[in-house]
């Protein structure tokens, strides 16, 4: 894994992450905006300038990749991104563990 990538995503955007997870399966732009919306309950909306500018540097980067022989210009995650998104992950579910340990009262925070 290029070290340069994960100092550049880890840790992600929201809209970053929520982007890669719609990109698991081939999407096109206005997929992306609808699947990130649906998956969040409407909590994240994407706008276009925000989506194709993110896009254009996800691809740069190499962490996503157009599908040929779509009608529609269509994105796909590359290993590259999968393995920062499966990073990431780890990341927020330990985060959140160590949040939720706190909260309830389980570690002292003395």
């Amino acid at each position: 894994m290029n070290e340069n990538l994960r100092k550049k995503y880890i840790p992600m955007t929201e809209t970053t992450y929520y982007t890669l997870l719609a990109v698991i399966c081939p999407r096109h732009g206005y997929a992306i905006i609808q699947y990130v919306s649906a998956l969040t309950r409407g909590r994240i909306v994407l706008g276009t300038g925000t989506l194709y500018t993110m896009v254009g540097r996800l691809m740069q980067d190499g962490m996503i990749a157009t599908v040929p022989e779509h009608e529609k210009k269509t994105y796909q995650i590359t290993d590259i991104g999968l393995e920062l998104l499966r990073e990431e992950t780890r990341r927020l579910e330990r985060q959140f563990s160590d949040g939720r340990k706190i909260l309830s009262g389980g570690v002292s925070t003395r």
